[in-house]
């Protein structure tokens, strides 16, 4: 296998590092957030690590050959992740990252780590699964994005999971037009601040 044919598999502890590299490098919109970030790692903090720590099997990677260089991961049961997010993870990084009223970028994160509860919506009851994905710019558009999707859905659909949804940033043009491609539609969610998209998990 070379760089030039990734291939998609499931998670493994191994992948840890190169997935909370690939979700600070496509942080901030969809780009990098290092140079805005002064510690970047409140990203994999909040939106990587503990999907990976509570449900790895429905976390998948697209491997280049050396290490991972995109990733999808997420929940079956948001009502339950937020529940045991904020009994379990957020206590083991809260000292790390304490709750400020400051304004910064970084201020601004650690409320949302601090607010598992934000993830719930009435409107997203029927949806009751969510998502994050990723990949590095020099693998984008080359059909990776869909074929991690799939295997997440797929693996969601075979849990008897009937829909999942997702939040994104509204100005994030390039992913909007993905999640599009993938059947993906907009979501009535009163929040200003966040695009919410859902579907289906049965396969097209």
């Amino acid at each position: 296998m070379s760089p030039a044919d990734p291939v998609v598999r499931p998670y493994d502890d191994a992948d840890l590092d190169a997935v909370r590299d690939i979700c600070v490098r496509t942080g901030h919109e969809g780009g990098d957030a290092r140079p805005l970030y002064p510690d970047p790692s409140i990203f994999p903090t909040a939106f990587a690590d503990p999907y990976v720590a509570f449900e790895p099997e429905l976390a998948y990677v697209v491997d280049d050959g050396e290490r991972a260089v995109g990733y999808i991961v997420g929940t079956a049961d948001t009502v339950a992740f937020v529940k045991r997010y904020r009994g379990e993870w957020l206590p083991s990084v809260a000292d790390r990252w304490p709750l400020t009223d400051g304004t910064s970028r970084t201020d601004h994160l650690v409320r949302l780590l601090h607010d598992p509860e934000r993830l719930l919506w009435p409107e997203l009851e029927v949806y009751p699964a969510h998502l994050h994905i990723d990949l590095l710019p020099d693998y984008q558009g080359r059909g990776l994005g869909r074929v991690l999707m799939n295997r997440f859905l797929g693996t969601l659909a075979a849990r008897g999971v009937p829909a999942v949804h997702l939040g994104m940033v509204p100005t994030n043009y390039a992913a909007r037009a993905f999640y599009d491609r993938l059947g993906f539609v907009q979501l009535d969610v009163p929040d200003p601040t966040t695009t919410y998209l859902g579907r289906s998990t049965a396969a097209d």
